[in-house]
């Protein structure tokens, strides 16, 4: 993702099922980074038995760190299909900024780009109200 010309990157996490865990975009993709989005999204939805990732040395860094700061013993798994459900759950939000065509500055990439993710999750029935609401009333509930 281009914000002013230069990469930024968005790390998500994806269950199984394809529904949406948690994202996070930085300014750098480093062990860092890496490390605070996983402590991001184990926080809230527990720690995982497996994590399938792709090749970068930074996710593996983070992870073998993680580990041996928390004693989890969560594998890594480094298949290239089973990444393609995390890649098919990141095109709405591709979709989103393309239309746009790109960020002027970082701050207003990290407000929409994670509100496009929300709006994915909703559109998959990911966050459901007690009452039956169209997506759209979903959202903006959200922010009241």
């Amino acid at each position: 993702m281009k914000v002013k010309g230069c990469w930024k990157y968005l790390y998500r996490a994806v269950d199984m099922t394809g529904g949406t865990v948690d994202f996070l975009l930085t300014a750098k993709r480093d062990r860092k980074a890496a490390l605070r989005f996983l402590c991001k999204a184990t926080g809230q939805h527990g720690c995982p038995e497996k994590i399938t990732i792709d090749k970068s040395g930074a996710n593996t860094a983070a992870l073998d760190s993680y580990n041996a700061e928390h004693a989890a013993g969560i594998e890594i798994g480094q298949i290239k299909y089973l990444n393609n459900i995390v890649e098919k759950d990141h095109r709405a939000v591709k979709r989103a900024v393309r239309s746009i065509r790109g960020f002027k500055s970082f701050r207003p990439a990290g407000a929409t780009i994670p509100g496009a993710g929300l709006l994915n999750m909703i559109r998959k029935g990911q966050m459901r109200a007690t009452v039956e609401l169209r997506p759209a009333q979903i959202f903006y509930a959200l922010g009241e």
